[in-house]
């Protein structure tokens, strides 16, 4: 992951019914006793909580649309339902609310449970419910502007891959606000993580890089040049893991894109045996209105960490303080394949902790999580990040538990990244958020 400028506080930065069966009614004591269908009681279950995964071209394995594909899997869907491995979410149900937690409640494991044994019965078509209307190849509603790189990156069968660049200006003649956004990889299975970042008109980073093409560190000459590609403070406009979920900010927030910008996608690729090509793009969605406050993204960062061989609960920490007032909206915590727990707290004036999300980390559903109840922060307020990792033989992921794990940018190193994204009045953006203001004597 591509670091951003460290600032001095080291504040950086995704299966219920009328008892009813076919077109048969009934008293109300046989109700009682009829079994769930699909149709009336668990496509709604499936529509609101499965497929925005499970359908044609997402990340999951097979689609649960129609009853002809859900069918097959019904004793499945029964064990990873009560076993409470899907819909998969990590946070820890002691710490915080947060409104995109597809969990299902008891009364849908029931009814996807009793439905299984009861032999995954149709029941009435008629009772179908009409559910979401997705757009084809997004998950965010039809996208007003489409950039995508101009041209595809080859990624190798086998080897590292450096962190590959394309700059690509948006032709944008009017400032944009960006409600929603979706980063869409062409292949999904090759990409470790994706960040665009905004780069303004003003902006002298990667000035000398080339445009509309692909690039990587390694091939620039000057070493200033090397140094931009490694570290940047441009603004985030989305970042993509595996899991993760598109930008779908309320009504009255959004993010700011200037006229005249461009966008820098920063892939990093990882092989897999097979050679390939990847043409990401990225969707928006603008705001209807100026939005009456701009969403940043920040992140709290530590990569000076050494963790020891065959350590199963290694914990790295970071601080950081608001130097503003904030709204704090949601958070992405990132690591990699010994990646344990990531936890972010409150550390109050008085030295208690207050743990605003604690996730059981699984690198493979990288998601973020929205609180259900945005929470205002003063300037000053002391945040915290700690991360803990399992460098054991226990760890299945583990790519070797003997060996000394510093930061670094491949899968087989290691990272401790606490994003989180504010909302700021709009005319501030990052710089000018990070400017401290004296308080005054009499406060």
């Amino acid at each position: 992951m591509l670091r951003s400028q460290r600032w001095t506080v080291n504040l950086l930065w995704i299966l219920c019914i009328p008892l009813i069966v076919g077109g048969y009614s009934f008293n109300s004591n046989s109700a009682k006793s009829a079994s769930p269908t699909f149709y009336k009681d668990v496509q709604p279950i499936f529509q609101q909580h499965c497929q925005s995964c499970h359908r044609k071209g997402e990340i999951a394995p097979m689609p649960l649309v129609s009853y002809r594909e859900v069918r097959p899997y019904a004793a499945k869907i029964r064990q990873m339902t009560n076993a409470r491995l899907m819909p998969p979410w990590f946070a820890d149900s002691r710490f915080g609310k947060f409104s995109n937690d597809p969990s299902l409640s008891s009364e849908q494991i029931a009814t996807l449970t009793n439905w299984a044994k009861a032999g995954a019965p149709a029941g009435n078509p008629r009772d179908a419910s009409p559910g979401p209307q997705w757009t084809q190849g997004w998950n965010i509603p039809r996208p007003d502007a489409i950039v995508q790189m101009p041209k595809p990156v080859l990624i190798p069968a086998e080897g590292d891959v450096e962190y590959t660049y394309e700059i690509v200006p948006t032709g944008f003649t009017e400032d944009k606000w960006v409600q929603m956004s979706e980063i869409r990889p062409s292949r999904r299975d090759h990409v470790h993580h994706a960040v665009v970042y905004i780069r303004p008109p003003n902006s002298t980073w990667l000035r000398d890089a080339p445009v509309n093409t692909p690039f990587t560190p390694s091939r620039m000459s000057a070493d200033e040049d090397v140094r931009q590609a490694l570290f940047t403070d441009s603004d985030m406009l989305l970042v993509y893991a595996p899991g993760s979920s598109p930008d779908q900010w309320p009504d009255g927030m959004a993010k700011f894109i200037p006229a005249g910008s461009d966008l820098v996608f920063q892939m990093h690729y990882t092989t897999n045996g097979r050679s390939a090509r990847d043409q990401s793009s990225i969707g928006m969605v603008f705001a209807k209105q100026p939005p009456k406050q701009r969403v940043l993204t920040l992140q709290l960062t530590n990569h000076s960490f050494v963790i020891p061989p065959d350590t199963d609960n290694f914990r790295v920490e970071v601080f950081g303080t608001l130097p503003n007032d904030a709204t704090l909206l949601s958070f992405f915590p990132h690591m990699h394949l010994r990646g344990k727990r990531f936890e972010y707290d409150i550390v109050h004036p008085d030295g208690s902790i207050e743990t605003l999300l604690r996730v059981n980390y699984d690198f493979h559903w990288q998601m973020s999580y929205r609180l259900a109840e945005p929470r205002f922060l003063k300037a000053g307020t002391k945040l915290q990040a700690v991360a803990w990792f399992d460098n054991s033989k226990n760890n299945p992921h583990n790519p070797d538990p003997e060996q000394t794990v510093r930061w670094g940018g491949q899968t087989y190193e290691e990272m401790m990244v606490g994003f989180f994204d504010i909302a700021v009045p709009p005319s501030v953006d990052k710089w000018q958020y990070f400017v401290r203001h004296t308080p005054h004597p009499s406060h």
